[in-house]
């Protein structure tokens, strides 16, 4: 990729916000690393794009739930040459249902794709960034980092980690000329709902649901502004200050009540 041309790295990129936010920055000239599990999606974006606007994109297909793929990852973009300029780290899924009844082995999976390849790129990506004094960091959240999710456990507390961790790391990097933002959105019209088992709870039955190219454009614009903590749309962000006022015994129940099913 040529070096003077800046690179962003994207998970999860093959469809929902990650696939919008690849789309965004590939028209603002971006040569773009895409990462997600499906390599012939990936493929169809990679064509799609570089004709498109004529961008360098390089397509990885990886499950960065397995422990090891990350470092395999990184260091085939090292023996490539390639500097990531900013970093997203959008890839995630979440799952419904009691905790107690819950699957271990998906469980596991949800926290080391959410939270542990998330800081492990992170870790990765921001010497360089500080050695160039220059750098931004994405990473992908949810309003669920606001409170406590019944029915939802494991995936709100992987987002709270994920907001708490970006936070601080922003406090980190910013002396270096490092930016990074969190991006928070509400429920969203993606495949999340599905893959999740949610299409029939109230969240996402009664919602009016912003579209992923609505989050994504906010998202980015936030990114590139600085922003530390990015909520798009006014109900979310409303929900999230009052979500932080409650006692946190009424934050599970508001947090269980948008998840339950209609009877």
């Amino acid at each position: 990729m040529k070096s003077s041309t800046p690179t962003a790295l994207i998970t999860g990129a093959s469809s929902g916000i990650g696939l919008e936010l690849a789309r965004l920055m590939a028209a603002d000239g971006y040569n773009l690393v895409i990462i997600a599990r499906d390599q012939e999606k990936l493929d169809l974006i990679g064509d799609e794009l570089s004709e498109k606007y004529q961008i360098e994109i390089k397509t990885i297909a990886a499950d960065l739930a397995e422990l090891r793929a990350i470092s395999t990852i990184w260091q085939h973009l090292k023996k490539s040459q390639i500097t990531i300029d900013t970093l997203i780290n959008n890839a995630g899924f979440g799952d419904f249902g009691e905790f107690a009844d819950s699957d271990w082995p998906r469980i596991q999976q949800m926290m080391e794709l959410n939270m542990v390849a998330l800081t492990h790129l992170s870790r990765l990506a921001a010497p360089g960034m500080i050695e160039r004094k220059q750098g931004r960091i994405l990473n992908v959240a949810s309003l669920a980092s606001f409170l406590p999710g019944p029915l939802m456990a494991v995936y709100y507390a992987t987002k709270a980690y994920v907001l708490s961790f970006s936070v601080a790391l922003a406090n980190e990097l910013e002396p270096h000329g490092v930016i990074v933002s969190t991006l928070c959105p509400g429920a969203t019209a993606t495949n999340f709902s599905q893959a999740a088992n949610l299409s029939d709870s109230k969240l996402f039955k009664n919602s009016e649901l912003m579209s992923a190219s609505e989050v994504a454009k906010v998202g980015y614009e936030g990114l590139k502004q600085g922003k530390l903590v990015i909520i798009p749309g006014a109900r979310n962000s409303f929900l999230a200050a009052a979500s932080r006022m409650a006692p946190l015994k009424l934050a599970a129940k508001i947090g269980r009540s948008v998840q339950e099913r209609d009877n």
